[in-house]
């Protein structure tokens, strides 16, 4: 019955918002039962993958417990595209462990940051980071879609900030943290939501893949982790499933390779060339589906623009084509429900001349998206290659930064 309610309501889900690549978990856990509760720990019963993403860091760039040291991406062009001035007023939208926040604290005096995150572990961080800088930072925990509310019950009036970050994705701290169940590196529950523990009623990633049906596995296989083989990975977790609960961030990965010839299993390679499992999209998707991702990445930039001054900096971060897709998108303002395989160029100037008829008074000029922003940069920003030997795992990030009008 869990199967047949969860997905009835997941497809219900995809008419409506599979045009934005976001499906509402929020209104999924309100309508299924946890099945969680439903599934015992047993015991895991395949050989753990011994070879995992090789994402290493340089020696003397690991913590005293053996862990790695958060490093903010792209922090020196991030800082230079804020460019904070003393007494400014700037809203950190994805805090993690501060790296972007403390930085721009010391580049400029007075400054006060409004650090926001979804996952307790962070706001606990800000929390003990505030008293290294009273009354510059205050803590705020929630969700991009309760940021509004949040930002006005600390007494922040819309239209009066001078900046906002906006790094969407995952932190190291969620992957390094085996009981989060993010990385598929290290074993741990199949568990992926940023909020944690905050909203016990919220599907985890065991619900999804012992409760969908193949065809909606698939879907969101296809549809969050642009996985080529969608149909046979979601054919085999069903099998799997039937014979024991899939409970384990490491037997979820066991399964998806046994899916494979052994000379698949690290065949593809990452932009640097190095091979990466062939799970690795499989835990994305399910992990953007699990926290409704693409959804919330649009209501932060609404939120963002809308509290931002004119002149106010907005600076937006992705880790994958459907995060930068949704971020270009709506710096050109270019609507979310066209069709993705309409040349981008195409479309942009579509909105530029969309612009030009509402204001025929107004020359748009090469500099402008569209009537509301101005690019910062000309082009997307992509980590340099000092960066990327240092962090690996931002390799994949881009920058993208403008001015409201």
């Amino acid at each position: 019955m869990l199967s047949q309610c969860l997905c009835q309501v997941y497809k219900s889900l995809v008419l409506r918002n599979l045009k934005l690549n976001s499906i509402d978990a929020a209104a999924l856990a309100r309508r299924i039962h946890s099945s969680a509760k439903k599934l015992s720990d047993c015991e895991l019963k395949e050989q753990t993958i011994q070879k995992c993403e090789t994402e290493e860091l340089p020696q003397g760039m690991e913590n005293n417990d053996g862990g790695r040291l958060h490093i903010p991406v792209m922090l020196e062009e991030v800082v230079n595209c804020l460019c904070p001035q003393p007494g400014q007023h700037f809203l950190d939208m994805t805090f993690g462990a501060g790296g972007h926040t403390t930085a721009l604290l010391e580049k400029a005096s007075n400054i006060t940051i409004y650090a926001l995150d979804r996952d307790p572990t962070a706001y606990d961080i800000a929390q003990q980071l505030s008293e290294s800088y009273p009354k510059q930072i205050r803590a705020l925990l929630g969700q991009f879609s309760q940021s509004e509310s949040l930002l006005i019950s600390a007494g922040l009036e819309p239209g009066t900030l001078d900046g906002v970050l906006l790094d969407a994705g995952c932190s190291s701290m969620q992957f390094d943290t085996p009981e989060r169940g993010f990385s598929l590196q290290k074993d741990g529950p199949l568990d992926m939501r940023m909020d944690w523990d905050r909203y016990p009623d919220m599907p985890t990633a065991a619900d999804v893949v012992n409760a969908l049906d193949q065809q909606a596995l698939a879907s969101i296989l296809r549809t969050y982790g642009e996985e080529r083989d969608a149909k046979k990975i979601a054919s085999a977790i069903v099998q799997a499933r039937s014979i024991y609960p899939i409970t384990r961030t490491q037997q979820l990965a066991s399964i998806v390779a046994g899916a494979f010839p052994a000379s698949a299993l690290y065949a593809r390679k990452d932009l640097l060339q190095r091979p990466t499992h062939v799970a690795t999209k499989t835990f994305q998707a399910l992990r953007i589906f699990v926290n409704n991702e693409l959804h919330e990445l649009l209501i932060g930039l609404k939120t963002a623009e809308k509290f931002l001054k004119p002149g106010g900096r907005l600076v937006a971060l992705s880790f994958h084509s459907l995060e930068d897709r949704i971020i270009k998108r709506f710096f050109h303002g270019i609507d979310m429900t066209e069709k993705y395989n309409l040349c981008a160029k195409q479309k942009i100037r579509q909105a530029l001349k969309n612009c030009s008829k509402e204001e025929d008074t107004e020359e748009i000029s090469p500099g402008k998206s569209n009537s509301k922003w101005i690019f910062i940069q000309k082009k997307v920003l992509t980590p340099q290659a000092k960066d990327i030997q240092t962090n690996p795992r931002g390799r994949s990030a881009k920058l993208r930064a403008a001015i409201k009008v």
